[in-house]
Order: structure tokens, then C-alpha cells, then sequence
């Protein structure tokens, strides 16, 4: 074969490779779908969910008698804060990411789902509690919780979902977290919970 065979054959291959690396990861997929793995939500699953991107940070059990799950139950009425014996608080924190240019609302209608099918919605504390979700516009090109709020500079650098849930359920796993697009129900995204 002529050399200038050979560099036609070569510029064709390369070609070739561009092309197909160029149609491999589509910036565009929507994931729906997710497990969390790792501390910190490392490794845990961005959601997209209308215009929105969800990312659970960390779940956990909180512990009323520790210092710094005090300050998560903060805000929460007697009424509120009654636990029965069979139940547990437990906690997810959520970041949410707006991408795009003009501001849009972050979901309300976030769940927890058991294998058994018991489903939990969050309680939410008033506004002494600087560390709950409380939804509400995510700025354009911005994120909740908010840069440079509590939640925000907090050890999980999340907004939290509070919830009371059946000591049972945390036997029941993976619990489920599912998330509800404000405009558009049809729309939801899930995540399997760390516990």
C-alpha cells in the first residue's frame, strides 16, 4: 500500500473514532432513577425532574438526644414532635440544581416508600428550623439550599427532609424516595435511600 493510501486509511480510521465517541454519553438523557452509595452522597444519583436536578446527599435516623440532631428537630410542634414507641425520625438531605436561566419551583411531593408499601411524607418544622426543605423557586443558575445558608454550610450541605417513620420500615429496605414534579405529576424521579 502507497503511503498516501496508508494516510487515507489512517484519517478514515480516526474519523471513524471521532464519530463513534462523539455519539457515546448523550449530555441530554434524563436519568429518572437512582441508588445512593457513598458517605456524603459521593456517589449518589443526580435526579432529573422537570427542569430540576435532585441529588440526596445522606439519609439517616436522628437521634432526638443528640446535640446535632437537636438542632434538626428544631421548630416542630409538641403536636409534631410525639413519637410513638414504634416510630423513628429520619432524615434526607437534598440538594437541588437549576441549570437553566430563569428560575423554576423545586417539588413539594417527595415521599419515602418501604418494601411493605407503607409511603411517608415529610413533616416540616417552621421557619426556626434554618435546616428543612421547604421547596420554593430555585433560583436561575443556582441551587437549594441556597449558597452560603445553614444548610447550605452544614455537614451535609444539604436542606432536609424530615420524617417519622415505623422503626419496621427501616427492616423493610431499601426505602424508596420518590420525586414529584410540581408542573407536571406524570413527571417523578426515585432514589434507593442509604440507611
Amino acid at each position: 500500500m502507497s503511503s498516501r493510501g496508508r494516510i487515507s486509511s489512517l484519517l478514515a480510521l480516526a474519523l471513524a473514532a471521532v464519530l463513534g465517541l462523539s455519539a457515546c454519553g448523550d449530555s441530554h438523557t434524563k436519568v429518572t432513577g437512582g441508588t445512593y452509595a457513598g458517605e456524603s452522597g459521593a456517589n449518589a444519583p443526580y435526579l432529573d425532574v422537570g427542569p430540576l436536578v435532585y441529588q440526596a446527599q445522606l439519609s439517616r435516623e436522628l437521634n432526638p438526644y443528640d446535640i446535632e440532631d437537636a438542632s434538626y428537630l428544631a421548630g416542630l410542634t409538641p403536636a409534631q414532635r410525639a413519637l410513638s414507641s414504634s416510630q423513628e425520625w429520619f432524615a434526607v438531605f437534598l440538594q437541588v440544581f437549576n441549570n437553566g436561566s430563569k428560575p423554576a419551583p423545586a417539588s413539594t411531593n417527595l415521599t419515602i416508600r418501604d418494601t411493605q408499601g407503607n409511603v411517608y411524607s415529610p413533616v416540616l418544622p417552621n421557619q426556626t428550623n434554618l435546616y428543612a426543605f421547604r421547596g420554593g423557586d430555585v433560583p436561575a443558575e443556582s441551587r437549594l439550599p441556597l449558597p452560603d445558608s445553614t444548610a447550605a454550610t452544614g455537614p451535609t450541605q444539604g436542606a432536609m427532609l424530615l420524617y417519622k417513620i415505623k422503626t419496621a420500615s427501616l427492616s423493610n429496605r431499601p426505602l424508596q424516595l420518590t420525586i414529584v414534579n410540581p408542573g407536571n405529576s406524570a413527571q417523578k424521579a426515585t432514589a434507593e435511600l442509604d440507611v
